[in-house]
């Protein structure tokens, strides 16, 4: 966020929750660059007020905050530069999109990330463009994970060998690790797809030639991580 001498920041965000306060005012539960803020949007509910149209869920906007003495501060401009209105047609797309924002809203409380924002801003621009919603969940998912500090293990299994491409495996949810299980679901094609999204951006993810046939058998194992 950028600071100015008469202590107004201008960044960027996305709304993350929205809480009606009095008669015409909403408190902004933000997710930013730098991390998780709150302020007031004063009038807002007000059928002329000028901030209605650049605090919409789903949409990354620009907005000053003016910091004043109380917690939160006061959301003097606000401008949406982009509304991922395509979501809001398809229930299933709108259901992971608000998982997501609140699963952010709730772990950003407590540990800070630049990549919280960066997750945000792919999965709504993901599944308004399409893309396949167990894909996007699963990476968004993964990546939180990441981002909090409980990455899962993709290179060592359960009893600290390496995993190899010529065995099976199953996921262990209580070691956050995979064991060797000549029945198990997850082979080479799995595991290198878990690596690439771990390491990649959706934009990439989603190019992999037949991702379709890996999504269901790593989407079992996101489940557990939810």
């Amino acid at each position: 966020m950028s600071r100015n001498m008469s202590d107004e920041i201008k960044t960027l965000g996305f709304v993350l929750r929205r809480t009606n306060y009095g008669e015409a005012d909403r408190i902004l539960n933000l997710i930013t660059p730098q991390g998780k803020t709150s302020a007031i949007a004063k009038g807002v509910r007000k059928p002329k007020s000028k901030l209605a149209g650049g605090v919409e869920m789903f949409s990354k906007i620009e907005l000053c905050i003016h910091l004043g003495r109380g917690e939160l501060g006061i959301v003097t401009s606000a401008r949406m530069l982009r509304y991922y209105s395509k979501i809001l047609a398809d229930y299933e797309r709108m259901e992971v999109a608000a998982w997501i924002l609140k699963r952010v809203s709730i772990i950003a409380d407590s540990s800070d990330s630049p990549e919280y924002f960066k997750i945000v801003e792919q999965v709504l621009f993901e599944l308004d463009n399409g893309t396949n919603v167990s894909l996007v969940e699963s990476w968004a998912i993964l990546n939180l994970k990441k981002a909090t500090g409980e990455e899962i293990n993709v290179y060592r299994d359960t009893d600290g060998e390496k995993l190899s491409p010529d065995e099976r495996y199953s996921w262990d949810a209580i070691e956050m690790a995979f064991s060797k299980n000549a029945a198990g679901d997850f082979s080479a094609d799995e595991i290198k797809m878990l690596r690439l999204m771990l390491s990649a951006e959706l934009r990439v993810v989603k190019r992999v030639k037949g991702f379709e046939k890996i999504v269901p058998t790593i989407r079992s194992l996101t489940k557990t991580l939810k």
